[in-house]
């Protein structure tokens, strides 16, 4: 899908660096509309044994709502109110509820060829986020800044497995903390035209969030077109929070989805059990998404979860492990069982840089993700050191295994297998197909063929440098950069989103001073 080069002039000219920019830049791959059989362990009554499981939890443990506006909602609904801050759902309320979820619905992009159909067999790849520290160009591990967030929005911009720029893939660490949200949001829409994440650190902050939305697409655009995801991550075992709560329900009176994440340590904030794992995430999932509907009816929400296992040696979240895929695979039979979309994470390493643990690790779990059906699949590129930095490298690798997975799950081609067939006669036995009319025509799409990737001659290695894949993608994300070209906002929508920062700086107080931000 690269965009042909035009032809060259001399060496070093303006056609030169456009054919260069050409030659790196791609078009972003459609949506992912599976074509594969799901990865289903759990029988149907498996599959109601951990609803009733979940449903026991709800009705009779309960589920922690630590805010006094949330509590209100529900006595609204009829739930059972204890000990002030304690909601007993009753299973049928809850079905009643997530009943009106939408099973599927459009991302609307800044760039309407970039719209994304999301839930049921459609699903989508979104860079990592949230990291403090970053391994650059130089694979040096150093706090980000502003500009290493930029890069990293660029390369997302570019990248045809990615399909949003996310938010903050680093976190700005030379802007105030209370100032940030205005920034990487300004970043995900200036740098790139595909969909983007929003905010969710305070209910305001989601609201500026929203406001920059308005601003970007019109007010009344987001009444009825998802442009944002927030994400809201619960506090396993079975709490929601003030700020959480308020942030969601400033995305769903806006009519923009959330994920519904409940924040999975599995053997630490859950039993030290597979199943048992599934039904209390299950149970906590279940609650926020039936308190969306709560706050909008008929308002788009995911069923989310931020899913790792702890060692029991030192305490620390793994990743790849086979109980990870496991549950992924249940989590997906019971989103489908409710007929929601759902959110994972994927291509997550616990490794220190990029080495085959890190490799490993990621590929465990972008083939259990693809396997399982997720729909949303979050962290997709660029995590490692579990998610403490985002490697520029790992990156660039994860994309193009991104590209592959999303060439897997269409599932196997049968458009020309007629003429391809015909081609055997016309060899015969000892023969090649190389020169064949067929292969000819074929031989760039065929076959996935990995840019990153060193499939030579051992020989043909050496000759070019000996470059190990760290090297390789470090050499891509330099040219990647170099072929960028900005998607233009319109310059009343820039100056409209430029002035509402600078109005926000000044009534937010910066009360933290740069330095103490590193």
């Amino acid at each position: 899908m690269t965009v042909a080069a035009e032809g060259k002039t001399r060496r070093g000219g303006r056609s030169s660096r456009r054919t260069m920019r050409e030659d790196v830049r791609e078009t972003m791959l459609p949506g992912m509309t599976r074509g594969i059989p799901l990865m289903e362990p759990m029988s149907h009554a498996q599959v109601e044994k951990i609803d009733a499981a979940s449903m026991d939890i709800l009705e009779n443990v309960g589920v922690v709502f630590r805010d006094d506006q949330a509590i209100r909602d529900w006595q609204s609904v009829g739930a059972d109110i204890r000990d002030g801050d304690r909601v007993h759902l009753d299973r049928g309320l809850v079905r009643e509820l997530i009943k009106t979820i939408p099973s599927d619905f459009t991302y609307h992009a800044r760039d309407p060829k970039k719209n994304i159909r999301l839930g049921g067999p459609h699903s989508m790849f979104i860079p990592m986020t949230g990291a403090p520290y970053m391994r650059d160009l130089e694979d040096k591990r150093r706090p980000p800044g502003l500009d290493d967030l930029a890069m990293f929005h660029k390369l997302s911009h570019m990248l045809p497995a990615m399909h949003s720029s996310a938010h903050h893939i680093v976190e700005p660490m030379d802007h105030a903390i209370s100032h940030r949200h205005l920034r990487i949001t300004y970043s995900s829409m200036k740098h790139s035209d595909k969909t983007f994440m929003g905010m969710t650190t305070s209910p305001k902050n989601a609201e500026d969030v929203l406001d920059m939305a308005a601003i970007l697409f019109g007010e009344h655009y987001l009444e009825d077109h998802c442009v944002v995801t927030g994400n809201c991550n619960g506090n396993s075992p079975l709490v929601w929070d003030e700020v959480m709560l308020g942030a969601m329900r400033a995305f769903n009176r806006r009519n923009q989805p959330v994920l519904c994440s409940p924040f999975v340590l599995g053997g630490a904030n859950t039993p030290a059990s597979t199943a048992a794992s599934v039904a209390q995430l299950n149970a906590e999932a279940l609650s926020a998404l039936a308190y969306t509907q709560v706050i909008r009816k008929g308002c788009p929400a995911i069923y989310g979860h931020y899913l790792s296992t702890v060692s029991m040696a030192s305490g620390a979240p793994m990743a790849g492990t086979p109980e990870i895929s496991l549950m992924n695979f249940m989590i997906g039979q019971m989103a489908r069982f409710y007929d929601v979309p759902w959110r994972t994470s994927n291509t997550l390493g616990g490794a220190k840089t990029l080495d085959a643990q890190a490799g490993y690790e990621s590929a465990t779990t972008l083939m259990a993700v693809l396997m399982a059906g997720a729909n949303y699949i979050w962290h997709s590129a660029g995590w490692n050191e579990a998610g403490m930095h985002c490697s520029t490298a790992k990156f660039m690798l994860d994309a193009e295994q991104c590209a592959m997975g999303h060439r897997m799950v269409q599932g196997i081609q049968w458009d020309d297998f007629d003429e391809a067939l015909a081609a055997v006669p016309d060899i015969g036995p000892g023969g090649h197909y190389l020169g064949h009319p067929h292969t000819l025509e074929k031989f760039q799409s065929a076959f996935f063929m990995p840019k990153l990737f060193d499939n030579n001659a051992i020989e043909q290695w050496v000759a070019d440098g000996s470059k190990d894949a760290t090297t390789r993608a470090l050499e891509s994300a330099k040219a990647t950069l170099a072929a960028y070209e900005e998607p233009k906002l319109d310059e009343g929508v820039n100056e409209a989103l430029l002035d509402y920062i600078a109005r926000r700086e000044r009534e937010i107080p910066a009360e933290d001073a740069l330095n103490d931000t590193f």
